[in-house]
């Protein structure tokens, strides 16, 4: 028998539910990670495009307009010419921050595990 409740746990908008949501594209976790680890909480979206191998200029522009709505990101025009568009981790990115790195550090830990697994069919790895 259920307790009570316990269909409460798991309801569409439950919070593992809305982290999972917030995750499923690989790219935004590796924009959090990447912003905080190697540019200090800010870049320009060029230095991002670079520091993230196999990213599409069009994929990356879409995962930080959908960060940027989310308020996990900020956008700010510089009036240079040609404009210049820096990235900046908002106070609700930065607490985001933290699981991702704890998940990528257990990640590089575990790397035998990760190894063990079969890859799925879309997966790049060889």
């Amino acid at each position: 028998m259920q307790a009570i409740g316990e269909d409460e746990d798991w309801r569409e908008d439950c919070a593992p539910r809305r982290v999972l949501e917030l995750f499923a594209t690989k790219w935004t976790s590796m924009v959090l990670h990447t912003l905080q680890a190697r540019h200090g909480g800010c870049a320009r979206s060029g230095v991002l495009l670079r520091s993230l191998p196999g990213v599409s200029k069009k994929m990356l522009t879409q995962t930080l307009r959908e960060m940027e709505a989310s308020g996990l990101i900020s956008r700010h025009v510089q009036g240079s010419i040609p404009p210049a568009v820096e990235y900046r981790l908002t106070e609700l990115g930065r607490r985001f921050v933290e699981p991702v790195e704890l998940l990528y550090a257990w990640g590089r830990d575990n790397a035998d595990a990760l190894d063990r697994l079969t890859p799925r069919p879309t997966s790049r790895r060889g």
